[in-house]
């Protein structure tokens, strides 16, 4: 039952540039994401501040760190799939 790959997969020529990118995301959601850990620690009261609608900051703050990921993933997939459109074109001499 064994089909094979889907994709006939080729070296990764862009492999530096998105281990790079990828943990300078990292840190910069790790450092977020640390300012929400500081504040739950030293000082939870200031979670129960009451953003907008009735909503504390430790839900906003909390959804916000959900759409944060969501958007350095959106970031690092955009930035990722470019740089390898990039590097495959040089490497084969041209557009398919």
């Amino acid at each position: 039952m064994d089909h094979g790959p889907a994709v006939q997969l080729g070296p990764d020529n862009a492999i530096r540039y998105k281990s790079k990118l990828g943990v300078i995301l990292f840190f910069v959601y790790a450092f977020i994401y640390g300012l929400f850990v500081a504040i739950n620690t030293f000082n939870p009261v200031i979670m129960e501040t009451e953003i907008f609608f009735g909503l504390n900051l430790a839900i906003v703050y909390g959804f916000g760190l959900i759409l944060f990921a969501i958007i350095l993933g959106i970031i690092y997939n955009y930035f990722c799939t470019k740089k390898e459109d990039e590097l495959n074109i040089n490497t084969k001499g041209g557009a398919e």
